[in-house]
C-alpha cells in the first residue's frame, strides 16, 4: 500500500522528523476555510500515487493568495500521468537558498535478506539516475536485524558522503528516526527525497514516500480508511478484492491467472517475451479452490478486450484438481491456455482432458499458445475450448 505524501509526512512527523507546515484540501472552499494557517510562499502539491509529479505539472508554487487560488483551480481535477487529482497538499515552501539536497531511504534488499539504508549527497533527483551516473556519491548499509540501526552507523554513512560537523549528527538523527518509522509501520520503502540541509544546519523532509506491506495492514487500522478513500480501483479490482483475489487491471488483451504473486509476475514476464500484452494481474492465492477459480475466470472474462487467457498453476497448497473443476464448471467462452503442475496434477489434467482442454508442460509453451490464441480474429472466433 502506497501512502500519499501528506500521509507519509504525518507518520514521519510523529517520529520526530521535521516536515514543512501544511494543510490538505480537496476544494477551493476548504482552502478558504484553512488559508489562515498558511505562510507564503507555499508549494501546492498534487496528491497522486505516481512519481515525477513535478515534471508532469503536478506541483506549483505561489507567492500570494491569488496565485494559490489560481493554482488550486488548475490542479484539482487535473490528470497527472493517468491519475485524477482529488487532494492537494499546501505547505510552506522550503528555503532552498544555499541548502544541500540529500537522499535518504530504506528499502528491503531481498538478495541480502535485510533492510538497506541508502544515503546520497545527490538529492532531489531519481536515486536510480544517481546510481548509474555517480555511484560514488551513494552510501549503503545492510542492517543486521539483531542489532538494528544505531546512531554511530548513521554518522559513519553521513561522513562517507562528505558531511561534517553538526550536519553529520543532524542527518544521522533523521536516519535513525526514519528507520524506526519504517519498522513500526511495516514498511517496504521509506524515502525522503530531498532531505534538505539548510545553511543554518537544520534538516527538513521536503518530500516523503512510505509504502506499507499489504500483508501487515491488519496491524495498522489507522491506514484502513485512508486506503479506502485514497486508492483508486476499477470496478473489477474492487470486486476481486471483495472476493479475496489480488487483481490489477492492465492494458493488454491476454488475461493472466496464477497462484502466488511471484508466479503471476513470472507469467507476465514470459508473456512479454512472446510479444503478448497482459490484460491483468490476477493471483488466486495459495490454497485456491474451484470457487476461487470460477470467480477469477468470471472477472477476467468480463474485462473488455480480453482475447485469450493464460492460466499458470504450480500447485503446492493449491490443488490442481480443484483448479481444473473451476475451469470446467465455468466453461470459459474465451480461448484458454493452461499450464498446470503440482499437487493432484494428474487428476487435474485428467479432468481437463476429459473436457477437451489441453494442458502444457511448461509455462513457456502455454504462454506462446496464449499469444497465438489472442491473434485470432475475435469477430470470426467463437472458440470455447482450443486444442492443438
Amino acid at each position: 500500500m502506497k501512502l500519499h505524501e501528506y500521509m507519509a509526512k504525518n507518520v514521519f512527523s510523529d517520529f520526530g522528523i521535521p516536515t514543512p507546515k501544511g494543510i490538505v484540501i480537496g476544494s477551493l472552499e476548504e482552502f478558504e476555510s484553512e488559508k489562515q494557517n498558511l505562510n507564503y510562499p507555499i508549494a501546492i502539491k498534487s496528491q497522486v500515487l505516481v512519481g515525477g509529479r513535478g515534471k508532469a505539472g503536478g506541483i506549483k508554487f505561489a507567492e500570494l493568495e491569488t496565485e494559490a487560488r489560481e493554482a488550486i483551480s488548475e490542479l484539482l481535477g487535473a490528470d497527472i500521468k493517468g491519475f485524477k487529482v482529488k487532494q492537494l497538499l499546501l505547505e510552506e515552501k522550503a528555503d532552498m537558498a544555499n541548502a544541500q539536497e540529500l537522499y535518504l531511504g530504506f528499502t528491503i534488499n531481498r538478495e541480502a535478506k535485510r533492510v538497506t539504508c541508502i544515503l546520497s549527497s545527490q538529492g532531489g533527483v531519481d536515486i536510480e539516475q544517481v546510481a548509474r551516473e555517480h555511484p560514488e556519491q551513494i552510501a549503503k548499509m545492510d542492517i543486521d536485524p539483531e542489532t538494528g540501526l544505531e546512531l554511530y552507523h548513521c554518522r559513519k554513512l553521513a561522513k562517507s558522503i562528505g558531511l561534517n560537523g553538526k550536519a553529520v549528527l543532524k542527518v544521522a538523527n533523521v536516519a535513525v528516526k526514519l528507520y524506526k518509522a519504517f519498522r513500526v509501520s511495516d514498511g517496504e520503502l521509506a524515502e525522503i527525497n530531498p532531505l534538505i540541509l539548510t545553511s543554518t544546519q537544520n534538516v527538513i523532509a521536503v518530500d516523503a514516500v512510505l509504502n506499507i506491506d499489504d500483508n501487515a495492514l491488519y496491524r495498522h487500522p489507522e491506514f484502513k480508511q485512508e486506503r479506502e478513500t485514497t486508492e483508486e480501483f476499477t470496478a473489477l479490482e474492487k470486486e476481486a478484492r471483495e472476493a479475496g483475489l489480488a487483481y490489477v487491471d492492465l492494458d493488454g488483451d491476454i488475461g493472466i491467472i496464477g497462484c502466488g504473486a511471484g508466479l503471476v509476475m513470472a507469467s507476465l514476464d514470459i508473456l512479454k517475451q512472446y510479444n503478448g500484452e497482459p490484460a491483468n494481474f490476477l493471483d488466486v492465492g495459495g490454497g485456491a479452490n474451484a470457487e476461487n477459480m470460477r470467480k477469477a475466470l468470471d472477472i477476467v472474462m468480463r474485462k473488455p478486450g480480453v482475447r485469450s487467457i493464460f492460466v499458470n498453476i504450480f500447485g503446492g497448497i493449491t490443488h490442481c484438481d480443484e483448479i481444473a473443476r473451476g475451469i470446467v464448471d465455468i466453461a470459459p467462452k474465451i480461448p484458454i491456455s493452461i499450464r498446470m503442475m503440482g499437487t493432484n496434477q494428474e487428476e487435474g489434467i485428467r479432468i481437463l482432458k476429459e473436457n477437451n482442454y489441453n494442458v502444457y508442460d511448461t509455462m513457456e509453451d502455454s504462454a506462446e499458445h496464449a499469444v497465438e490464441l489472442a491473434k485470432i480474429d475475435s469477430n470470426k472466433s467463437e472458440v470455447r475450448k482450443t486444442k492443438f
